[in-house]
């Protein structure tokens, strides 16, 4: 069994965070000895998906929804899934965004870089939009896509 502090601790969660969590019931089976709230291993297995699902993009309220699914028990495993299949999908569209952010940044870099060696940029706009060099030709491409 594991305090708030520890637990708060363990997951660089503000202990405010973790009452208010237990508050709006996503800890349905959290223990409390003389007030103090004790969390078992299933409540630190909870607070994973939960940071999970709130990084995802979650709200607090549908994953209130989720835990509360997870009490109704193996009915609402489709729902479960398919929760976790849209999150999974929300998150795989937003990396494909970030690449393309890092790749034009990486390119810009590369820019850059290659300006203040030249001091200027006439070599570079020669190059545009296709005799870039092949790594950096693969970061403009999808970086301007």
């Amino acid at each position: 069994m594991y305090t708030i502090g520890q637990v708060s601790e363990m997951f660089q969660l503000p202990i405010s965070t973790l009452r208010y969590y237990d508050k709006e019931g996503l800890f349905p089976n959290l223990e409390r000895q003389s007030g103090r709230r004790l969390f078992s291993e299933d409540e630190i297995e909870s607070l994973r998906v939960i940071e999970c699902l709130k990084a995802s993009g979650l709200e607090i309220k549908d994953i209130k929804l989720f835990m509360e699914w997870c009490v109704e028990g193996s009915s609402t495993y489709a729902k479960r899934k398919a929760l976790f299949e849209a999150r999974k999908a929300a998150v795989e569209e937003e990396m494909i965004e970030l690449q393309k952010t890092l790749d034009l940044l990486k390119y810009k870099c590369w820019y850059y870089e290659t300006a203040i060696q030249d001091g200027n940029e006439d070599r570079i706009n020669r190059m545009l939009p296709d005799n870039l060099p092949p790594a950096i030709q693969a970061l403009y491409n999808n970086g301007h896509r």
